[in-house]
């Protein structure tokens, strides 16, 4: 049996010579620098959390203060430090007098911090310059990686693409003036969407390959700064999309940290798709290569830590360095440092030098700094096995964060970082202990304890930011804890010897995306879970809520881990209510109802909509603008197999959310219209499909389809005609036209609306007519066509374009449908629906129904029969 090694011996005496490698090794003196377990060393040092608070709150309330208020902070302050000690404080020992001295420092020092930051961006002639919104020449110092806005849709167009860049003013020259030397930071807004850029494409840009510290000259027009307590001065916008005109290349480290990210992004380019975007990502914080769709399914799970530098990110390398940090102190460490040889001292330099290029490489801002400042602050305090070191460590790292960078008191991520640290350091301790009580293993308890803990502190934040609260982020944070850290590990490997290897760096990032590919699967597979989140007020208020819920849960919880069998019953019920098998969900909630034939999904302003095909199957009609809201509405019909997507035509709010159709389904094809306008949008779906192998074909008026029950006949748009037909072929006919009838020359759509198909459908001995978006041209030559006579008296109409002003009275005459569907998004700007084309419906004995204001609409009934169901 192994015997069990004496107390370790001081820093300072194990620093000093040679030791045998496997002998115990025993301390002239008593002290206990390090134990895996830590001893109990009587209540925690909260004498520094005071100051450090005051520093925060201080820091944040002054930045957008006058110098006067500040100044006047600043002398009452240390006024007050002075008259301290003619104070008598009867009963009260000397140390609170030393107390209140230092936090009325620390709030003097957080005031003329903030006060000199503050005034960055009133100093020099950028601010007034930007309130007339001046067009200048200026000279730019970067700060930031440039980094591409995500697409967004707004109304039936994707808003532009742009690169964003921080940077900072160094000389400014208006039209005309002379050359000012000033230093003031703006955001670089560079629109750099090429022409035929897809939804959701990453086409190129020159400036996306620009590094910190490059240098730039630019002719832009200065602009305010888009929201107050902003860290910029202004909105330095340019339109030119050349290349940028350098003027000054960037310092030695950036370029060689841009070698060492551009190195491991090549690595990383023969992985499969999720683990290509996201180990950069958990690397270096490269999250250029990842998708909406990917990016939304992390913040669903709260997992979007991992896709950002973070403190576990820079304790796992010194891990690697030291070994466990129980350890950490100990001769006979477990790391690499010993492995090598190296000793204490050697080790604690190369642990420096490690956290310098950590902070180089992951780019010195303030984010990457807060990352390695809270990330040594837990690995010291957890290797000490001190735990009376940990809050007051803590506390420190706040204090001197807050007074180098006040910006960060008003960080959202500043504040979860902290709190995630604290909760660590406190609370996950205490659970772990108490799971370990329970009969749970020990390493079971403490990533349990350490994941439900961070959580429970940091949801209440998440709550306001997101307004969601996620059900399944404990355990997917439980999941993908254990492959963190291999990932992080071989990633920053193939990151080191990119430059040097590059056939060993792809092999590294190949074993590396093994666990990055299992970091995504987690995410998405929680966020694909029907009841993974509840909407919460995205306000304070329902965060001191939410702290409130989770304080009676953990309450609760302490009584209910005595008793298995209620445990287990309260697990069962959470896991039926985040499942939500669509059986139980259909009995508790009643939707679907049974027997639906069309759904209508609420997704705002655009067109998404189900035709029942059978157990599981569905015949999707277009997709909306949000690929979340789309995915959600098949997810609660139970769709998992389509065997044909109809996109009526290219329109942003009705093919954005394709991916949330293709998201974890089986899709046999889908079918668009053969006017290809916008362009961007058409590339965006074939690009899609090819991705997916899904073969895209194009719909004619006279195409009939049917899949078990249910069949439509396309009556619109016609063939479109040859772009130069030769000058003795026929004229163009419609599909249908008896012989003898004059030749038809439908007219040319004059946009995308226009050329949307339309089809009618029969299914269940019921009769719907789905006419996309078609405006008044287009339903006229549809009432005169071949197909006009099977369109009158259907049962349900989709009405076009969103219920719009722009309807052909004669086509509703004509279809006079029993029931009306409408559309819309809640307060959509359009106006849609019109009131007279809702009135018009109406006045033919149509009931009218409407997204914005009934949600979600099913369509059940059959030989006549008419039902219809609200979600």
């Amino acid at each position: 049996m192994r015997s069990h090694p004496g107390p370790p011996a001081r820093l300072d005496e194990a620093a000093s010579g040679p030791l045998p490698a496997r002998s115990p090794v025993h301390a002239s003196s008593g002290t206990r620098l390090g134990t895996a377990r830590p001893r109990q060393e009587g209540p925690t040092d909260l004498r520094l959390v005071p100051p450090a608070l005051a520093a925060w709150g201080t820091a944040a309330l002054l930045l957008d203060a006058s110098p006067a208020w500040v100044i006047g902070i600043v002398i009452g302050c240390l006024a007050a430090v002075g008259l301290l000690p003619l104070a008598r404080l009867h009963g009260a020992a000397s140390w609170p007098r030393a107390s209140a001295a230092a936090l009325l420092l620390c709030v003097a020092a957080a005031a003329a911090s903030a006060g000199l930051h503050g005034a960055d961006l009133r100093r020099g002639p950028v601010p007034g310059l930007a309130r007339e919104y001046a067009t200048v020449t200026a000279e730019v110092e970067l700060t930031s990686d440039p980094r591409l806005t995500r697409p967004k849709v707004r109304g039936d167009h994707v808003a532009p693409t742009a690169v964003l860049i921080d940077a900072d003013v160094r000389r400014v020259q208006e039209a005309g003036g002379t050359t000012v030397a000033t230093r003031a930071p703006v955001l670089v807004i560079v629109d750099a969407a090429p022409r035929g850029r897809a939804v959701g494409g990453r086409g190129r840009s020159p400036w996306l390959g620009l590094l910190p510290s490059t240098r730039l000259r630019v002719t832009a027009r200065l602009a305010p700064a888009m929201m107050g307590g902003d860290r910029v001065a202004a909105v330095l916008r340019v339109r030119d999309q050349g290349q940028p005109d350098v003027v000054g290349e960037p310092s030695g480290p950036q370029r060689l940290a841009g070698r060492l990210r551009a190195g491991l992004r090549e690595a990383t380019d023969g992985l499969p798709a999720d683990p290509r975007a996201l180990l950069p990502g958990l690397v270096v914080g490269d999250t250029s290569r990842i998708t909406p769709e990917l990016e939304e399914a992390f913040k669903e799970t709260d997992l979007t830590h991992t896709l950002a530098v973070s403190g576990a990110n820079f304790t796992i390398l010194l891990a690697l360095l030291l070994g466990p940090p129980g350890l950490a102190q100990h001769v006979e460490r477990r790391g690499l440092a010993p492995r090598l040889g190296i000793s204490l001292r050697g080790t604690a330099v190369l642990g420096g030098v490690l956290s310098l290029g950590f902070v180089i490489v992951c780019r010195p801002d303030p984010s990457v700094v807060r990352a390695a400042a809270c990330g040594a602050v837990a690995l010291l305090a957890l290797a000490t096995g001190r735990r009376r070191s940990m809050i007051p460590a803590l506390a420190t790292a706040v204090l001197l964060l807050v007074l180098y960078d006040p910006w960060l008191a008003r960080s959202y991520g500043f504040l979860l970082s902290v709190v995630a640290t604290g909760a660590l350091l406190t609370l996950a301790p205490r659970w772990s202990a108490g799971l370990r009580r329970r009969g749970v293993p020990p390493r079971v308890a403490e990533a349990l304890g350490a994941a439900a803990a961070a959580q429970a502190l940091c949801a209440p934040v998440v709550a306001v930011l997101s307004a969601r609260v996620s059900l399944v982020a404990v355990p997917c944070n439980l999941l993908a804890e254990f492959a963190i850290a291999p990932a992080t590990v071989l990633g920053f490997a193939a990151l080191a010897t990119a430059p040097v290897a590059m056939p060993v760096a792809e092999v590294l990032a190949w074993c590396a995306h093994l666990p990055a590919g299992w970091i995504a699967r987690i995410a998405r597979a929680g966020a694909a879970l029907p009841g993974g989140g509840v909407d919460w007020p995205g306000s304070w208020a329902g965060a001191a809520l939410l702290l409130a819920v989770t304080l009676v849960v953990v309450l609760v919880g302490r009584r209910l881990l005595g008793h298995p069998w209620w445990c287990g019953a309260c697990g069962l019920l959470l896991a039926l209510v985040v499942v939500q098998p669509p059986p139980l969900t259909r009995v508790v909630t009643g939707w679907p109802p049974p027997g639906w034939r069309l759904v209508m999904c609420d997704v705002g302003q655009g067109d998404a909509m189900v035709l029942a095909a059978g157990e599981g199957t569905g015949v999707v009609v277009d997709a909306g603008p949000d690929p979340q809201l789309v995915d959600h509405c098949l997810r609660s019909l139970g769709i998992s197999r389509v065997p044909l997507v109809v996109l009526t035509h290219f329109h942003a709010d009705h093919v954005a959310g394709l991916p949330g159709v293709l998201r974890g389904r089986a899709v046999g094809a889908i079918e668009t219209t053969g006017f290809e306008e916008p362009a961007d949008q058409a590339a965006f779906v074939r690009r899609l499909a090819a991705a997916r192998r899904i073969p895209v074909t194009r719909a004619a008026a006279g195409e009939q389809r049917r899949t078990g029950e249910l069949s439509w006949q396309v009556v619109w748009p016609p063939p479109m005609p040859p772009a130069s037909p030769p000058p003795d072929s026929p004229p163009w006919t419609l599909p249908g036209t008896p012989p003898g009838v004059l030749p038809v020359h439908p007219p040319a759509p004059e946009g995308p609306n226009d050329a949307s198909v339309a089809m009618l459908v029969r299914t269940a001995g019921l009769r719907l007519l789905l006419l996309g978006d078609l405006e008044p041209p287009a339903q006229r030559a549809l009432a005169r066509s071949p197909a006009a006579g099977t369109l009158e008296g259907v049962d349900v109409l989709k009405v076009a374009h969103h219920g719009s002003a722009y309807q052909d009275p004669g086509l509703i005459r004509r279809v006079a449908p029993r029931l009306a569907l409408i559309s819309c998004g809640e307060d959509n700007s359009y106006g849609h629906p019109a009131p007279g084309t809702v009135a018009a419906l109406r006045a033919g004995g149509a009931a009218v129904l409407r997204t914005d204001r009934d949600g979600a609409l099913a369509v059940a009934g059959g030989g006549g029969e008419l039902r219809v169901a609200r979600d």
